[in-house]
């Protein structure tokens, strides 16, 4: 593994650690060019996914930007760091095992909404605001009545 600071190409594994849930490995590092220290995570991969947007462009998926995505809708919620990343583990199997390779970011989008549901409704609906592309206050309320509805 290369080094983030000098570019070293070897680095020697200190410790390692399976996840929780058992879907990755971290992985403490240091390089004995440098002494830097640094953090790397191993993931199964199954397949290569491709992501098909909405104007049907297609890009790599990319596990990270989900994992961003979803802490920006728990930001100052008191969600565990851990807790959304078996959130991203989660929604990445089902993405595998759809047995596509191709994927349309509305069925990602869905997950992530259904999981945040169960979670947090107050990141639920931050998620959903840029998933929905909200444009006025009122889109918000709309929003927000459905969901209040006594089902």
């Amino acid at each position: 593994m290369r080094c983030p600071f000098c570019g070293c190409l070897d680095s020697q594994v200190k410790d390692s650690r399976p996840s929780e849930d058992g879907s990755t490995i971290r992985r403490r590092r240091s390089c004995p060019e440098c002494g830097s220290r640094f953090t790397t995570f191993e993931h199964v991969q199954l397949r290569d996914l491709t992501v098909v947007k909405r104007d049907d462009t297609r890009a790599v998926f990319d596990r990270d930007k989900l994992y961003r995505s979803i802490n920006v809708a728990v930001r100052k919620r008191g969600i565990d760091p851990d807790h959304v990343d078996k959130i991203v583990s989660s929604i990445v199997r089902q993405l595998e095992a759809m047995g596509e390779n191709e994927i349309k970011t509305s069925d990602i989008g869905q997950r992530v909404m259904d999981c945040l549901l169960e979670l947090d409704k107050v990141a639920y609906i931050r998620y959903a605001s840029v998933y929905m592309n909200f444009t006025e206050t009122k889109d918000f309320e709309e929003f927000v009545s459905k969901l209040t509805e006594p089902k």
